[in-house]
C-alpha cells in the first residue's frame, strides 16, 4: 500500500493512496449495465418472469455493489461479491433466477477488462506477480484475476513544495526555507518497480539536498544567490532519481525565514549604512560649495564694483521672494555706498564711480565731467549724519 506521511508544510502531496487492480471507468460501467439489461431479457426469455419489486432489489444491490468496486477496486472483492451474489440468490429465489445471476456475474468479470488510461498517464500491468508490459493512454484489456494495475502513473510535470525547517547555515544562524520542485516521470516502469514510494522518495531527497545546502553556504549567500543554489540542489537531486526514472527539471526557493532578532539587526545596519552614505554625499557637497566659494572669492577681490553689485541683488532677491523689511548693518550700507547712490540719484547726478557709457549724453542739468579731472583719495565727499546713522533699507 502506498501511503504518504503528512510532512509538515507540504500541501500538495496526497495523504493516502489505496491499493487498486483496476480502475472502473465508464466504458466498463456501460458494460455492466448493458449485461444487467441482457440478463433480465434472457430471463423473461426463459419464461421465468421477474416480478418488478425484486427487480428493483436486484438493481439496487448492483449499484451498490459496483460503488464498493469503484472504491476497492481489487479482484479479491469482485469474488467476494460473486459469492454473494450466488448464494443470496439460491436463498432468496432457488434455481429459477440462475439466468439473471449469471449475467450479473458476468458482468462483474468482465466490466473491469476493459481498462482506459488518459493522454498523460501510464500503467504497468502485473502478470502472476510479475511485470507483463506497460500500457497507455487509450483501451487496454486485463485477464480477470491473473493481470493487476498496478498504478497510474501521470507523466506531467508536477510540483511539489518542501521545506528545511531549523537548518543552520554556515555562519551558524538558523533559518528555515520554503522550496518548490518541478520535475516529472520519463519512466513509468521504473518508477514504479525501482522505489516503493516515488512522491515520498522525492520529497525526503529534495529536503536532504536542501539542508546540505543550506550548511554549505553563508546567509549572504543564500539571500543573494538562490538561482545558483537551486541549480547546485537539482544537479543533487536529478543524479539521485535518474535511476527511479524521475528527472527533474527546477529548485526554486519560496520563502527565507529568519529569526526576528537577526531580521531586526539586519535593518539597523542597513538603516546605519544608509545614513553613513547621507552623510558622506553631504560632506562631499559641502566641499564642491566651499570650492566653488573660494573661486567667487578670487573673481570678487579684484573687482569691487561686482562684489557689491552681488551683495545689492542678494538684498533684493531676499526682499522680492519674501516680502519682508531686510536689517542691515551700517558698515555694510558704507561698504556699498548706498547713501551716495542715493543722494546722487536724488540730485539729478549719475552715481559716484559709475561712468557715461560711450555715445551717452549726460541728464539734464548735470555738470559736464572733465576729462583730466580724477577722483579724490579720500573718495566721496562726507554725506550728512543722518545718512550715516542708517540701520537698513525699507522696501
Amino acid at each position: 500500500m502506498y501511503r504518504v506521511k503528512a510532512f509538515d508544510r507540504i500541501r500538495n502531496l496526497p495523504r493516502g493512496v489505496l491499493p487498486r487492480d483496476f480502475r472502473l471507468n465508464p466504458l466498463a460501467l456501460l458494460i455492466l449495465a448493458i449485461l444487467l439489461g441482457i440478463g433480465v431479457i434472457w430471463q423473461l426469455a426463459a419464461g421465468l418472469g421477474v416480478p418488478p419489486i425484486e427487480l428493483v432489489y436486484i438493481t439496487t444491490e448492483v449499484i451498490f455493489s459496483v460503488l464498493l468496486l469503484m472504491l476497492f477496486p481489487s479482484w479479491g472483492l469482485v469474488l467476494l461479491l460473486l459469492a454473494g451474489l450466488w448464494i443470496g440468490m439460491f436463498a432468496r429465489y432457488g434455481g429459477g433466477m440462475w439466468h439473471l445471476t449469471a449475467a450479473i456475474s458476468a458482468g462483474y468479470l468482465f466490466a473491469p477488462l476493459f481498462q482506459m488510461a488518459h493522454h498523460w498517464e501510464k500503467v504497468v500491468i502485473l502478470r502472476l506477480g510479475k511485470y507483463h508490459r506497460l500500457r497507455g493512454p487509450g483501451i487496454f484489456l486485463l485477464l480477470p484475476i491473473v493481470d493487476r494495475v498496478t498504478r497510474f502513473v501521470d507523466t506531467r510535470i508536477r510540483a511539489t513544495d518542501f521545506s528545511a525547517e531549523k537548518t543552520i547555515t554556515m555562519d551558524t544562524v538558523p533559518v528555515h526555507v520554503d522550496a518548490l520542485a518541478f520535475w516529472m516521470i520519463w519512466d513509468a516502469t521504473k518508477a514504479i518497480l525501482e522505489v516503493e514510494n516515488f512522491l515520498e522518495a522525492v520529497v525526503l531527497s529534495a529536503q536532504t539536498a536542501l539542508r546540505d545546502a543550506i550548511g554549505r553556504h553563508d546567509l549572504s549567500d543564500l539571500l543573494a544567490d538562490r538561482e545558483q543554489i537551486g541549480k547546485e540542489i537539482r544537479e543533487v537531486l536529478d543524479r539521485k532519481t535518474n535511476p527511479w526514472g524521475i528527472t527533474i527539471l527546477s529548485i526554486e526557493f519560496t520563502d527565507i525565514v529568519i529569526p526576528k532578532e537577526l531580521e531586526d539587526a539586519m535593518s539597523k545596519r542597513a538603516q546605519a549604512e544608509r545614513e553613513r552614505q547621507s552623510r558622506v554625499i553631504l560632506g562631499t557637497a559641502e566641499i564642491e560649495i566651499s570650492d566653488k566659494f573660494v573661486e567667487a572669492a578670487k573673481r570678487y577681490k579684484d573687482d569691487p564694483t561686482a562684489l557689491h553689485l552681488r551683495g545689492m541683488n542678494m538684498i533684493y532677491e531676499g526682499i522680492k521672494q519674501r516680502g519682508t523689511v531686510v536689517l542691515l548693518p551700517s558698515g555694510s550700507l558704507s561698504s556699498m555706498s548706498l547713501g551716495s547712490v542715493v543722494d546722487d540719484l536724488t540730485q539729478g547726478k549719475l552715481p559716484t564711480g559709475a561712468g557715461t557709457p560711450a555715445g551717452a549724453q549726460p541728464p539734464a542739468g548735470s555738470a559736464p565731467a572733465s576729462g583730466n579731472t580724477a577722483e579724490s583719495p579720500a573718495g566721496p565727499e562726507p554725506h550728512s549724519e543722518a545718512n550715516n546713522q542708517n540701520k537698513g533699507v525699507k522696501q
